[in-house]
């Protein structure tokens, strides 16, 4: 059907040397590059987990009665001891959840998915609708476009 071929089945096929041979393919694993936005949020994120962990972690001074921070460092004057407490909690739980964030782990884009779907319904039942509430809606939709980004 193709082409004729001119060599005859009986002779020797020439033998074919090369002076070297080219790399051997290997393949490598992809790591995507992190958007920037999801940048963005990460550092936000830590931001707030910061604050809320020195938060608590000062109102926990205080209380159990170290003279080294006054009281006027109290970013949360109005939480009592287990209140504190949460924070401390919930300040650690958003540190990983940034860490993950930035290094790409899915699991912490589904759980920022969920926080954000979750706070823009209270919103919207509540009718709070305000600028934190479209902010919300395109961080929604953003997260969602970069998900290939994650593994």
């Amino acid at each position: 059907m193709g082409g004729s071929s001119t060599a005859n089945a009986n002779s020797a096929s020439p033998s074919v040397t090369f002076d070297r041979l080219p790399p051997s393919w290997e393949p490598t694993s992809a790591v995507p590059r992190l958007p920037i936005g999801v940048a963005v949020v990460s550092v936000l994120i830590a931001v707030a987990g910061i604050v809320m962990v020195l938060g608590g972690i000062l109102f926990l001074l205080g209380e159990l009665g170290s003279n080294f921070f006054p009281s006027a460092l109290d970013l949360f004057p109005s939480i009592d001891l287990l209140g504190s407490a949460i924070l401390v909690i919930l300040g650690v739980s958003l540190l990983v959840i940034a860490t993950s964030l930035w290094r790409q782990e899915t699991w912490a884009l589904w759980t920022t998915l969920v926080i954000v779907f979750g706070t823009t319904v209270y919103l919207f039942f509540t009718g709070s609708i305000t600028i934190l509430f479209v902010l919300l809606v395109v961080l929604f939709v953003y997260m969602l476009s970069v998900r290939r980004y994650f593994y």
